[in-house]
């Protein structure tokens, strides 16, 4: 399994000091706060994306690619890249380029967003939210497997002839999740495409994301990928962690009720009690954490929110130390203990296109001297091979989105 972080990059008030930092600093401390989870063993680091106040990562790919020049194994991703305001053109370039950067060191998640008003800033209508969420990413799939694209869709200009550069780094593309907090379509496109499926599993019930995570592994095995438990399953979670569970408590209580997301909701022992958040020892969020497996199945990632609510920068560093040193390496043996074989390891690049190639070489992406028309000429590659991995005529295939 890979554990690691999420950050919503949001800028909060600390209620303590009542200082609010600068974007500037916490751009900076997510560098910093990436750096010391790699140092520490964890496994990944993602960020989500943002188009507004009180957030600053409105440029994942940029964010990602400084951490991942700065960091040796950590896995760098997103939680969440907008599948429905970007253009699937320029989603394909950036993280292809990010792919390249960091040696394979990366994946993404895309999701729909929980922010209305972005729809209008990018020219989109919210009233079509799913249909593009759907539309989209069967274009990115194809800009991503085949070396030339004509395409005719409903909400951007069509393609024809057309190459997304860079390739992907040795033709295998990045490994994509597909976020969502309530949606059963989301949980069929992954199924579907045979990507992964991440349960936000924050704010609410195990119940509501047992549902959705189950029909992912039925529709997993519909689309003839394999056996339901072979299903590529990731979740997210939050803890504020001391030695002493009452000591956590205390000093986490006036960030929670002061945080825009939870103040004035449920108490923080409701909240507790209703989601996976565990203020507590280290062994309180063992016991809560190893549970999860009962709840969802053997899954592949797990990734906890430690920086929000205006935590300052030293806690959340503490906070890093107390994962990794105690709560992880105990979680990593736990949720292997009678782990099926045929559970699969967590996606990396590297198993991924050991899978693909084997032993042999890597394809590579030499490009013939070209004007940007595909139209007559094939392939725009010296290596000719031809990649498709699209089913058109299915549920989600081309022929539905024309």
């Amino acid at each position: 399994m890979q554990f690691g972080l999420m950050s919503v990059s949001d800028i909060t008030q600390d209620p303590i000091t009542g200082r609010t930092p600068s974007e500037g600093e916490r751009i900076q401390a997510a560098v910093t706060i990436a750096k010391h989870a790699d140092e520490a063993g964890l496994d990944v680091f993602a960020i989500g994306e943002h188009h507004n106040p009180p957030f600053f990562s409105s440029s994942p790919t940029t964010l990602l690619a400084a951490i991942a020049a700065q960091t040796e194994r950590l896995i760098v991703s997103t939680s969440t890249t907008l599948i429905t305001t970007n253009d699937p053109v320029r989603i394909a370039e950036e993280y292809a380029m990010l792919q390249h950067l960091s040696g394979g060191r990366m994946d993404l998640m895309m999701g729909r967003g929980n922010t209305g008003p972005v729809y209008p800033w990018f020219g989109q209508d919210i009233r079509q939210g799913l249909p593009l969420a759907i539309e989209n990413y069967a274009l990115l799939h194809e800009l991503w497997t085949k070396d030339v694209v004509d395409w005719e869709g409903k909400f951007r200009t069509p393609l024809q002839g057309f190459t997304s550069t860079p390739r992907p780094l040795d033709f295998v593309p990045p490994f994509v999740w597909h976020g969502s907090i309530r949606t059963p379509e989301i949980a069929e496109q992954a199924a579907y495409y045979g990507d992964g499926f991440f349960a936000n599993n924050i704010f609410w019930p195990a119940e509501h994301y047992q549902r959705l995570i189950n029909l992912y592994r039925q529709r997993w095995e519909h689309y003839g990928h394999g056996a339901p438990e072979t299903a590529i399953v990731g979740l997210g979670g939050q803890a504020f962690i001391r030695k002493n569970s009452q000591d956590a408590k205390n000093e986490f209580r006036p960030y929670f009720d002061n945080a825009p997301v939870y103040g004035h909701g449920p108490s923080m022992e409701d909240f507790t009690r209703m989601t996976p958040l565990t203020v507590g020892s280290p062994q309180e969020v063992i016991d809560r954490y190893a549970g999860m497996r009962d709840l969802f199945g053997d899954y592949q990632r797990q990734l906890f929110l430690v920086d929000h609510a205006g935590l300052p920068l030293k806690i959340v560093l503490e906070q890093i130390d107390l994962l990794a040193e105690e709560v992880v390496p105990v979680l990593r043996k736990e949720l292997q203990v009678n782990r099926p074989a045929a559970t699969p390891d967590a996606p990396t690049h590297a198993a991924r296109r050991f899978a693909k190639y084997g032993d042999d070489k890597p394809r590579e992406a030499v490009p013939n001297p070209n004007r940007g028309d595909n139209l007559t000429v094939g392939s725009p590659y010296q290596d000719t091979d031809a990649l498709n991995n699209a089913k058109p005529g299915a549920a989600f295939g081309a022929a539905a989105v024309k």
